[in-house]
């Protein structure tokens, strides 16, 4: 009982019997129900299942982009349904770093100034920013091409910058939807290896959603979203079954 009230008291992100449905002609569409997961620091966890399962919801819902329509999102304790619109928006801004499979960086600004910006935007010194960027880019092998522009970057390389700019403000939660969806399997796997290095650096809770089972099986966890509920995927982990 004591580790159970430990892991809850540590995880970063809880999902307490959430359900998420939307009204459908004269009435409602399940996209899940009765979901139940918990995340901390330091540790990835994959999110498979079918297209159309409601993975990119769950998501949004633990990004507090979307409000459940049963059950209650926890982030670092905090109940986030008894916060106000403007509550939420800071906590999210503070706490939770998105990743999507385009990696919608500023074209006209180099990799060094694409995670310079939300840092400065949220307050920080231009030579602090700048510091911070360098790292994280250099975590995620990309310290000599600091200079470069997005259209100087290869696929790989732009969704790398993409991941250092989630973490650029220091989140706690890094939420990432199909991230290496668009890339080819050689250099998907070097950005999921640059994934696992920044995470694990930086002490952040991972959740990745993916149809490709093979980098699922490398995470530390994998759930299965199917027919609206959360399963536990350690035989898929187990298995290292081959990308769909």
């Amino acid at each position: 009982m004591n580790d159970q009230s430990d892991a809850l008291k540590d995880a970063i992100l809880r999902l307490d019997h959430v359900a998420r449905r939307y009204a459908e002609g004269e009435g409602e569409l399940e996209v899940f129900g009765d979901v139940s997961a918990q995340f901390r620091g330091g540790e990835l966890v994959a999110l498979v299942g079918p297209s159309g399962a409601g993975k990119s919801s769950l998501l949004h819902m633990a990004g507090l982009l979307e409000k459940p329509s049963d059950g209650e999102v926890f982030v670092e304790g905090i109940a986030v349904s008894r916060l106000t619109d403007a509550q939420r928006t800071q906590l999210r801004r503070e706490t939770i770093g998105f990743v999507y499979q385009a990696h919608h960086l500023l074209p006209e600004f180099d990799a060094l100034e694409n995670v310079m910006l939300p840092q400065m935007i949220a307050g920080k010194s231009r030579n602090d920013a700048k510091a911070e960027a360098a790292r994280l880019l250099d975590i995620m092998g990309l310290g000599a091409r600091l200079d470069h522009r997005p259209s100087q970057l290869s696929g790989g390389e732009q969704q790398r910058v993409a991941i250092a700019r989630a973490l650029a403000n220091k989140p706690k939660l890094l939420l990432a939807d199909e991230p290496t969806g668009n890339l080819d399997p050689k250099t998907a796997s070097g950005v999921f290896d640059a994934l696992i290095r920044i995470v694990r650096s930086e002490d952040v809770a991972g959740v990745v959603a993916t149809h490709n089972l093979e980098l699922a099986a490398r995470m530390d966890r994998v759930f299965l979203l199917h027919d609206g509920r959360l399963i536990d995927g350690t035989k898929i982990k187990a298995a290292g079954a081959p990308s769909s």
